[in-house]
């Protein structure tokens, strides 16, 4: 090819680029000139152009419609040159809605539930919200954009036809979350959200906590919700005191304790049970707790009717708060004992055959109420018990001014309670625990957490501070629930002054009602029959060996069938034992019968050294006999006297020949101290000593040794004899 051929190519290119470039697109600078002409559309390139972008990005053509329309097109005659053109003789408008709307719904992140619950993430004015798709949230964005677009209103059908695509897209084109209500976790990190108008949320970690734009995890908001203060730094959570009526030190920390179970991701979570006459501020109570952790609306609710609602109610909030209760129906104790530690409810879909709803929760609750309902040994085991006092007319505030007072501090003492949680996932991997109560996650959460809490002098909590209250709300619960159960009251009495009795059902049913009387006897609560005895009998067997009274109901043998019952006594109760604990603890600190107040507040000299050993504290002992002789040993009359030692060695001396178990001296030495620094604690914490749950625990830490049942009041006999040596 020659130098002018070339030079002739290459002009030819150019100039086809030039006429190239020379050519607009139709569409630019289109609604101007409408605006100047408003024939403008209707030209025959632009209606071409038109009709390509209508069937290409119609989301895209709809809006370039609205804004002719506003110019002053005439949209209709519009849409029939514009289905002229493309050969559409019904004069139709092109896409149908439907199509628009899921066009629209393309700028939404999708995503599906566990349980195949189609979800979208908005981006809404620069921050993420997260919406089922078939709530009214999505729904208004939706018809929202469409407006924004058509200037006008999508049909219900075609709306409803969106949906169903758009849902279906979530399910099978789209990845799996999770999606939480007020408290989330991931990757060993709790995320609460604060419910603002941002949807930011507060982060915490071993490290502490942050609040944050965008958590990684998804909340969904239902109706009722109201935000969260943002939490301050630097707050204690003693100035929660003085909005609460606790009447002690252990109440405090136990309600402490169940907001910081509260603001964990897992459960099990125990269930607050608020009881106290007229004017105790019960509700309030209730009201308080729930603005810290999960504020709404309609803080307290009554109690549902069926399960259905319950389950309704926790999966739309984080906390459920029932007011004012009456009774507590054995269905309605059994459902709450399920939300406590997990469990669902399942029903039939509305107009379906086959399909089902799966409302599944696990949540914190409260109960308020003047009787004490809770009476089954199920919801009790999953229960803190507090019983409010009481408030002198003097004490009464506004209430008004209460809840501007506390609206003041409420940022600092969530700060506080999320310190605590921070230091709860730090120590939470070390944490381990003697004794494992039936709450034992939400015991262990607990410990982890209070040594980042502060007491009115400002000194932290010690490690077991909790543990200590929560054994000793346990005993009363105990004694509440076996005294409200007439089953239990019965055998108490029956086993009074026995060791061990066997037989049928029937037999013992005979009995019973022959110990618990008429009255008793024609109660509803009363079992008619040997078979619903033996329910209540396994009813209130985990509280009645919390006692000392064990019951073993055998399989069905022999050619009639017949079912064994064993009860045991594990260990005796006096009278004084058989009491509830406060009216045992108010006569102890009356009397002080033992002088067990002088003994646990005297020093560790006083109690001649360490573990009895004689050769340590001489001094101390030479001290005592010289100038203290007068002192009267605080726990002589608690030991049993000579005979009743020799008789129980007699009887433990046969057991040994057999199994060959019992405590070393130190051992028992190493216990009787724990006696002693448990009773020290506690009249330092409390102002009294409750002894009869002193002894009660000690006697359930023999059996925790190893010692066998028969054996017990042997080597209980030998810790109160070493007592006297201290």
């Amino acid at each position: 090819m020659t130098d002018n051929e070339n030079r002739t190519a290459e002009e030819t290119i150019a100039e086809a680029i030039d006429g190239a470039e020379e050519i607009r697109d139709p569409l630019e600078d289109l609604v101007e000139t409408t605006k100047l002409d408003s024939s403008a559309p209707f030209m025959p390139e632009v209606l071409e152009r038109l009709a390509a972008l209508q069937q290409d990005d119609c989301a895209a053509f709809e809006k370039l419609r609205a804004q002719l329309r506003k110019a002053g097109c005439r949209v209709t005659a519009l849409d029939k040159a514009l289905a002229e053109a493309s050969g559409d003789g019904g004069g139709g408008r092109g896409p149908p809605q439907a199509d628009i709307l899921i066009n629209i719904a393309q700028a939404a992140e999708l995503f599906h539930t566990p349980d195949r619950v189609g979800f979208a993430d908005l981006n809404i004015d620069g921050h993420r919200e997260t919406w089922p798709i078939r709530s009214k949230g999505f729904k208004h964005w939706l018809a929202y954009l469409y407006f924004e677009q058509t200037g006008g209103a999508p049909n219900s059908e075609a709306l409803q036809s969106a949906l169903g695509v758009i849902e279906a897209r979530a399910r099978f084109n789209a990845p799996e979350r999770i999606v939480h209500v007020r408290v989330g976790g991931l990757d060993g990190k709790i995320y609460l959200d604060l419910c603002d108008e941002n949807w930011r949320a507060v982060e915490i970690d071993a490290d502490g906590w942050r609040v944050i734009d965008t958590p990684p995890v998804r909340f969904r908001r239902s109706a009722g919700m109201l935000p969260l203060p943002a939490p301050v730094a630097g707050g204690s959570i003693e100035e929660l005191r003085p909005f609460l009526n606790v009447r002690s030190n252990n109440e405090f920390i136990l309600t402490v304790a169940w907001m910081l179970a509260a603001l964990r991701d897992l459960g099990p979570y125990p269930v607050l049970a608020l009881f106290g006459e007229h004017g105790t501020a019960k509700s309030t109570f209730a009201r308080i707790l729930r603005a810290l952790i999960d504020p709404n609306t309609v803080p307290l609710r009554a109690l549902p009717r069926e399960d259905r609602d319950l389950f309704i109610a926790a999966t739309n909030g984080h906390v459920v708060v029932f007011d004012n209760i009456s009774s507590l129906a054995d269905w309605i104790s059994d459902t709450l004992c399920r939300l406590s530690t997990g469990g669902g409810f399942a029903t039939r879909q509305l107009y379906t055959d086959q399909d089902e709803v799966l409302l599944n929760a696990i949540r914190p609750a409260i109960l308020n109420g003047i009787e004490e309902v809770v009476n089954r040994p199920d919801l009790a085991d999953r229960a803190i018990f507090l019983t409010l006092e009481p408030i002198p007319n003097d004490k009464r505030k506004l209430e008004a001014e209460m809840w501007a007072a506390f609206e003041v501090v409420r940022p600092r003492i969530l700060g506080a309670l999320l310190d605590a949680v921070a230091t709860g996932l730090k120590r939470l991997p070390e944490i381990r625990l003697k004794k494992l109560p039936r709450m034992a996650d939400f015991a262990i959460w607990a410990t982890a957490c209070e040594t980042a809490l502060r007491h009115r002098d400002g000194t932290c909590w010690e490690e077991g501070t909790f543990v200590k209250v929560y054994d000793d709300n346990i005993d009363e619960a105990v004694e509440t629930v076996l005294n409200a159960n007439l089953v239990a009251t019965a055998v108490r009495t029956f086993m009074a002054d026995r060791k061990e009795w066997s037989g049928t059902a029937t037999d013992l049913l005979e009995l019973l009602g022959k110990v618990a009387g008429d009255k008793a006897i024609k109660a509803k609560t009363w079992p008619a029959d040997a078979t619903r005895l033996g329910g209540k009998l396994r009813q209130a067997s985990p509280f009645l060996r919390k006692v000392g009274i064990e019951i073993n109901i055998g399989n069905r043998e022999g050619r009639a069938r017949t079912r064994t019952i064993i009860i045991t006594t594990i260990f005796s109760e006096t009278q004084e034992e058989r009491s509830s604990a406060p009216a045992a603890a108010a006569a102890f600190t009356t009397g002080d019968s033992n002088n067990l107040t002088q003994t646990v507040t005297r020093t560790p000299a006083d109690a001649n050294g360490s573990g009895g050993d004689p050769g340590v504290g001489a001094g101390a002992g030479a001290d005592a006999s010289n100038g203290s002789s007068g002192r009267a040993n605080p726990l002589k009359n608690k030991v049993v006297d000579a005979a009743d030692v020799t008789d129980a060695e007699r009887r433990y001396s046969g057991v040994l020949k057999k199994e060959g178990v019992r405590l070393s001296d130190g051992r028992i030495r190493e216990l009787a101290g724990d006696y002693l620094d448990e009773a020290a604690t506690t009249l330092e914490e409390t102002g009294d000593v409750d002894r009869v749950a002193l002894e009660r625990r000690l006697r359930e830490n023999l059996v925790f040794e190893g010692v066998l049942p028969e054996c017990v009041e042997a080597e209980f006999a030998r810790i109160m004899e070493t007592l006297t040596t201290f």
